[in-house]
């Protein structure tokens, strides 16, 4: 026979567990309007991030879809005016180390911490959203 403080435990046991079943399953339900422990905020800052990204892919690739119209546009009066691709690459891939090393030194005011993963993302998110900007500018310079 199970005693008080045994089935409390339990209990306590299975009720901590079922976040961490969810999360093994698929990701955790989570109402990012109203996230109140800091799991719940580490979450939401990271589908902010995501969501960001998502719209730096489809504006990289606009982008990209831009300089190499430049590119032909370009080449028409000679081969020394092409590059504006390879230009975007090189700056792309700038960029991300740029990113990558920025938000992580971001993460440093909690470093260790459950809020670490939070201003990462945060981060992440922030960079992403500047860029896509600077995406779309490139886009627009063709018209696309």
């Amino acid at each position: 026979m199970m005693t008080r403080s045994r089935l409390m435990l339990a209990a306590t046991f299975l009720l901590l567990s079922a976040p961490l079943a969810a999360a093994q399953d698929g990701e955790p339900e989570v109402d990012c309007e109203n996230a109140q422990v800091q799991i719940e905020m580490n979450i939401c800052a990271d589908r902010d991030y995501q969501a960001a990204d998502g719209e730096l892919n489809a504006a990289y690739k606009a982008a990209m879809a831009a300089a190499r119209e430049m590119d032909e546009q370009a080449g028409e009066m000679g081969e020394h005016y092409v590059g504006a691709a390879d230009a975007l690459k090189r700056a792309q891939r700038a960029w991300i180390g740029y990113r990558d090393g920025q938000c992580e030194l971001a993460g440093f005011e909690a470093r260790g911490g459950s809020m670490e993963p939070m201003l990462v993302s945060g981060c992440l998110a922030d960079l992403t959203r500047k860029r896509t900007a600077e995406l779309k500018a490139v886009s627009a310079i063709s018209g696309n």
